[in-house]
């Protein structure tokens, strides 16, 4: 029936069979429209993709097209709920548009979707979040397979659909602008479609590509300087496993960038004076080490103040780039940087693809298994800085490094304290934190006792309308630990979260008081 199909399919463009250099995946030449019959209910399905780039683009919206024209999720008999993977986030235009017709019913390990979002909370969709070094590891052990009885022991996902733009004479897949964790779920799967997007150029020789074994076999990341190459320019599949090749032509939908603010600038500020001491008092070269930055607004201004800044030959090794690398790239002062995923704006794309001789020699997109390796990570001495939504008093943080000092609510221009005293949900323990900032300052808490930590953050960082209040928490919860004999991280368990109920109860976190 597929065969049939196929034959009677459009011809592929001449873009397509130039970029497509192995014959035989020629021949699995398909339309979306062709394959849509072939995902069952309950199929686990892995994406290639990471923030927003590199995803599959036509045949899961082909999938939504065929269930939402048919009305297939009306009927329980006919409905249809996948298991969805990807490295980190994809295309909204797919994933939201897959959690607003209830598609998913599983999701992992990062996601930032509204509609997703919607399904997560409602009990829809069992989302579980992990680091973005153990997504990867823990899809190769079988870790989201337990419990299922599988064609294929090493294979626990169904169905891989993946980005290409070429494919090798041996048919190895070149990426788009991520790499993400499409190596482990090629390698996870039993069957494989591969869209091959014609409306960007060809990325081969931009990537550096491992492959993932398990434990004993593992290997060690000999890399000793980001531009170190250890893998190959393409990820190795079994062609075997491959039931169709598509062409695409479409872009990655990316949004602008959100804009730099005062705060965000301030911020910028203090890491870069902060960097400067550090060069002064011979704590760090004077090119730095390999830096690490999140995405967002905060991040953009610090690698802009950067580009603006005193450091020369900087190096980078992190997941995302975003905007304004290409600015710290033309200012001469970053010599070189790898990721797993390029994320530019719509205008930073054709900036790039326009310069492409400019940067290509300066860039190299690995697997996130890579960018994330602790190994590596350690023994280049990565600076890292990201976006926290929250910090407690003590360092405790989701997420770490720097953060505005507080967020509006609809009700309160400052009703979020972003340091509170203590944090809600915890990715990061204070035993990684070495440097907290804020538009109000910097905190550094290299060497220093939690009890030592608490004031300094609060003094540092605290916006003025939350500092006496958590001043008093920890005067207070200092103490009733030291009457206790408890006192090593002070805390009174009664009322730590009292200003998140507040904000939950009255829209504000401004509490009247501890009592």
């Amino acid at each position: 029936m597929l065969r049939s199909k196929i034959l009677r399919a459009p011809q592929p463009s001449s873009a397509f069979l130039e970029r497509v250099r192995r014959p035989s995946l020629i021949s699995k030449y398909a339309q979306p429209e062709d394959l849509v019959t072939l995902f069952k209910d309950g199929d686990s399905i892995g994406w290639s993709g990471f923030t927003g780039v590199g995803y599959p683009k036509r045949v899961p919206a082909a999938i939504a097209d065929h269930i939402e024209n048919n009305n297939l999720q009306a009927d329980p008999a006919t409905k249809k709920r996948f298991e969805l993977f990807v490295g980190a986030s994809s295309g909204p235009e797919v994933e939201d548009r897959w959690a607003r017709l209830d598609m998913i019913s599983r999701r992992a390990p990062h996601q930032v979707g509204k509609e997703v979002s919607k399904g997560i909370n409602a009990g829809r969709i069992d989302f579980g979040a992990c680091f973005g070094l153990w997504f990867p590891q823990d899809l190769t052990y079988g870790y989201y397979a337990l419990g299922k009885k599988l064609t294929e022991p090493r294979k626990p996902l169904k169905w891989a659909l993946v980005e290409a733009t070429a494919i090798t004479e041996d048919g190895g897949i070149v990426p788009g602008a991520s790499v993400g964790a499409t190596p482990e779920i090629l390698q996870s799967a039993e069957k494989i479609i591969i869209e091959v997007n014609t409306h960007i150029p060809s990325f081969e020789g931009l990537h550096d590509i491992n492959q993932s074994f398990l434990p004993p076999h593992r290997q060690p990341y000999l890399v000793t300087h980001p531009s170190d190459r250890i893998g190959t320019t393409s990820i190795p599949i079994d062609l075997e496993r491959v039931v169709a090749v598509v062409e695409a032509d479409l872009p990655d939908n990316t949004s602008q960038n959100t804009p730099e603010t005062e705060d965000s600038k301030a911020i910028a500020k203090h890491l870069i004076e902060f960097l400067q001491d550090e060069v002064t008092a011979h704590r760090l070269p004077k090119n730095l080490l390999p830096l690490q930055s999140g995405i967002g607004n905060v991040a953009n201004s610090i690698i802009g103040g950067l580009a603006e800044g005193p450091f020369q030959n900087v190096q980078v090794w992190t997941e995302v780039l975003q905007d304004t690398f290409l600015q710290f790239f033309d200012s001469g002062k970053l010599d070189f940087a790898t990721a797993t995923s390029i994320r530019f704006s719509p205008e930073g794309f054709k900036a790039f693809y326009k310069n492409w001789e400019q940067y290509k020699d300066r860039l190299l997109l690995r697997s996130q298994q890579v960018a994330n390796s602790p190994e590596i990570i350690r023994r280049l001495g990565v600076i890292a800085m990201n976006t926290p939504l929250e910090v407690d008093i003590y360092a405790h943080a989701l997420s770490i490094m720097h953060t505005p000092s507080t967020r509006p609510t609809k009700s309160d221009p400052h009703g979020i304290s972003c340091i509170v005293p203590f944090s809600s949900h915890i990715d990061q323990t204070e035993h990684d934190l070495d440097v907290v900032v804020t538009e109000i300052g910097l905190a550094d808490l290299r060497g220093l006792s939690p009890r030592q930590r608490a004031p300094v953050i609060i003094n540092k960082c605290a916006h003025p309308v939350y500092r006496d209040l958590l001043l008093e928490y920890y005067d207070r919860a200092l103490h009733e630990c030291l009457k206790r004999g408890a006192a090593h991280e002070p805390h009174n368990l009664s009322k730590a979260f009292r200003m998140h109920v507040h904000l939950q109860e009255h829209g504000t976190m401004r509490i009247p008081g501890w009592d």
